[in-house]
């Protein structure tokens, strides 16, 4: 049985263990990177780079495929990682309005807070869509062909 079949809150423990775990050492990355380019670009390197490693592991682990993500898998995913991205890169652009020369510690925490709620927003994504298998959605796979079950009548 897929783990996927697990209590949300099993699989949301998970989620939380290895993207939380992933986040908070890409929150430092970001951080370090910004000292040599722009914080948009460190943050956007940073999120491809975490999203490919975390797709892997949400694949295998969270959501308990027993297998890497497919293509499929890792671009749908990318797709709610744009999402994040833009989240995070809001939340700390409206930091910088609101103050012009904000610490590290707080560009941090702000960072951080826009992370999470961006990842209980992937989760759902995830969960419901990425990984939820075309055959537990009741969609045929690619490429199977499309049987009708329509009785024969005897002439």
């Amino acid at each position: 049985m897929s783990r996927l079949s697990d209590k949300p809150f099993a699989s949301f423990l998970r989620f939380v263990v290895f993207g939380g775990g992933v986040g908070v050492l890409s929150s430092f990355a970001v951080a370090m990177l910004a000292v040599v380019m722009p914080w948009g670009l460190s943050n956007a390197l940073v999120t491809a780079v975490s999203t490919v490693l975390c797709t892997e592991l949400h694949a295998r682990y969270t959501f308990g495929k027993k297998r890497g993500a497919g293509w499929r898998e890792h671009w749908q995913s990318a797709g709610s990682a744009g999402a994040a991205y833009v989240v995070t890169s809001l939340a700390v652009y409206l930091l910088h309005l609101v103050q012009s020369s904000p610490g590290m510690l707080t560009e941090q925490v702000v960072y951080l807070g826009a992370s999470g709620l961006a990842g209980v927003g992937r989760f759902l994504v995830l969960r419901l869509f990425v990984f939820a298998g075309r055959q537990e959605r009741g969609a045929r796979p690619l490429g199977q062909p499309v049987r009708a079950n329509v009785p024969v009548l005897a002439a």
